[in-house]
Formats: C-alpha cells, structure tokens, sequence
C-alpha cells in the first residue's frame, strides 16, 4: 500500500527528471560528431584552459575525441551530480513528510509496523534511482549513435552505469536516515543537498590542487571518477566497499532511529 502509494506520489517528479536528464544526454551527445570532426582546433582549445582546470574535471587523462572519453567528461558528470541531486531531494522527504503532513495518524492506526513503513519507503526510493538511471542509459546508447562510430566498450559503460547507480544510491541512503531522525522537511532537504553539493565541491578542490588531495576521501564523487574507471577498465575495491558501508549503515540506522522515534499521533 505504502510503496504503491510512493510510487505515485514522486511519478510526476520522477518523470520531470528523466525527461530533462535524457533531453540533456542527447543534446550534448548530438554535438560529439561536430566535435570529433574538429578534435585538433578543440585540443588547442584545451591547451588554454589552466591545468588546474582540467585536472578538476578530467580533461587531462581522457580523450575527448574519443565517444567513451567524450562521455566520461561531458555526460558523466551530469548524470552523477543531478543524479545525486535528485535522490537527496527524494529521499529527504519521504519519511519526515508524514509527521509534517499530520499523515502519520493515518499511517499507525493501520495494522502496519514501523519497519514497515521503512522498507516500503525505502523500496520507493530505490525504485525510482534505478528508473531514473534506467532512463539516463538508455538515452546514452541513443544518443551513441550520433556518433559515425559508436562502438563503445560495453564492459566499461557497464562500469560507469554502476558507479552511478552506487553513488546515487549513496547519497539516497544517507538523506533517508537524515529523513528519519529529523522531523521538518526543509531542514532535511537543506542538508541532504549541502552533502551532495559540499562533496562534489571537495572533489573539484582535490583536482585543482595537490595540497587538498586528501579532501578526495571525503567525496563519493573520487571514489566513482570516470578517468580512473575508463583507463583501468575497473572499480577500485576500497571505493566500492567504503560506498556500501556507507548505504548499510545508514539504512540500519534509519530503522534503529524510527522504531524507537517519538512520533506524536
């Protein structure tokens, strides 16, 4: 009853986001050919750029004049940050909502437990990532064709489909066990997004400059960097165990903290 009831309330937002998210794949894969054709003007172009720069984003160890290294700069970066986005915002809310909405009455008076309500929450905010990366990757292959040769290595894409979906995945999980120890939404959203946000600005600072290398630890967005999936044709071990860790916890402490909660019905 709950998960259904989830899936249709975040069905508008959830399309929203993978119209625009697909709708911005295509667009910029749309100009790759164009982009290929005058790779060497584009190359000088990059020369200008400082070095900082391209460490930050990636332009200094992949080849944008490949489809795979074109989409590792362009794309990638858009499918994990607004990704991200949109699973704080979805996961933010969907628990604290119910106390805010005076819908949690309703909810407790129904022969159903608190663990209940839990996992069929949870079940609607993995649901929905994983639609939502469904559609971004099926929006990447057609656009994959614009290319005049788009043969891309499906091990690797593979590669950076999961690491999208684990940091997604990440940052949702961390944003539901926030939903279930506060209690207003707007301060649970402003949270949830400042993570996602705090994160990828720290794994910019580490790539412009070596002094704040060690800030890389600290963001998701390193642990799933294109350049090091591309080029070693793998996920580091280390990354995608601190990344798991990291989603158990916070769903075993978001059943720990709203059995126990002090729920006023």
């Amino acid at each position: 009853m709950i998960f259904k009831r989830e899936l249709k309330r975040n069905l508008k937002s959830l399309i929203i986001w993978s119209i625009v998210l697909s709708g911005l794949i295509l667009l910029t894969l749309s100009i790759f050919p164009q982009f290929a054709e005058q790779q060497k003007a584009m190359e000088r172009l990059l020369e200008i750029y400082p070095e900082s720069i391209k460490k930050a984003f990636g332009m200094n160890n992949l080849n944008m004049g490949d489809l795979l290294g074109f989409y590792g700069v362009e794309i990638y970066m858009m499918t994990t940050l607004l990704g991200s986005i949109y699973s704080a915002i979805l996961a933010s809310n969907i628990l604290a909502k119910e106390e805010n909405e005076k819908t949690i009455e309703f909810l407790l008076s129904k022969p159903i437990t608190r663990s209940q309500i839990v996992t069929e929450k949870l079940l609607a905010v993995l649901v929905n990532i994983l639609i939502l990366n469904g559609v971004s990757t099926i929006a990447s292959m057609i656009g994959f064709q614009f290319a005049k040769d788009p043969d891309v290595p499906t091990d690797t894409f593979t590669l950076l489909i999961v690491a999208t979906v684990l940091l997604h995945l990440t940052f949702g999980a961390i944003a539901f066990m926030l939903s279930s120890i506060l209690k207003k939404t707007r301060n649970i959203l402003s949270v949830s997004l400042g993570i996602v946000l705090v994160s990828y600005f720290m794994n910019v600072m580490a790539g412009v400059s070596e002094d704040l290398d060690v800030l890389k630890y600290f963001s998701p967005f390193k642990y799933v960097d294109a350049a090091l999936i591309i080029n070693n044709n793998e996920l580091d071990p280390l990354y995608i165990f601190i990344m798991d860790a990291v989603i158990l916890l916070s769903i075993l402490t978001s059943y720990m903290v709203y059995k126990k909660k002090d729920i006023a019905v």
